[in-house]
């Protein structure tokens, strides 16, 4: 992932988590979350990072809480403002590393370029 032609995180056969937070979010959600994802069997095998000890790259995403059921604008009412977000990826990150994980994170409030490539593919929307 690169933020203005700077690499700022990047992982080879991991997790990429796509993290949008919500108003209703509290560092409890981001803990609980956090476990979530570093066990859930979606690897080969049906391992877990968890079991491999695979790492994992954090993007914070408001655009996941987008609402685009009126008209051809999307609205971002259900995201969390970025003062309430920003703390919560953060809390999300540590509470992976406090597992044990190698967790690489994207810059918060930057255009960030992030590319991947999906395996199998494995794409999965959690949600608490």
């Amino acid at each position: 992932m690169t933020v203005a032609e700077e690499i700022v995180g990047e992982i080879k056969d991991g997790l990429l988590v796509l993290l949008g937070v919500t108003h209703d979010d509290t560092f409890a959600t981001a803990q609980t979350m956090a476990r979530k994802v570093y066990e859930l069997r979606i690897l080969d095998d049906e391992k877990s990072a968890s079991d491999i000890g695979a790492p994992v790259l954090v993007v914070s995403q408001f655009t996941l809480y987008g609402d685009a059921r009126k008209g051809r604008r999307p609205t971002w009412q259900a995201a969390a403002p970025a003062e309430v977000a920003e703390p919560l990826v953060t809390a999300f990150a540590d509470a992976l590393r406090a597992r044990g994980a190698s967790v690489q994170t994207g810059k918060f409030r930057a255009h960030m370029l992030v590319e991947s490539v999906n395996v199998g593919p494995r794409t999965v929307l959690l949600d608490l």
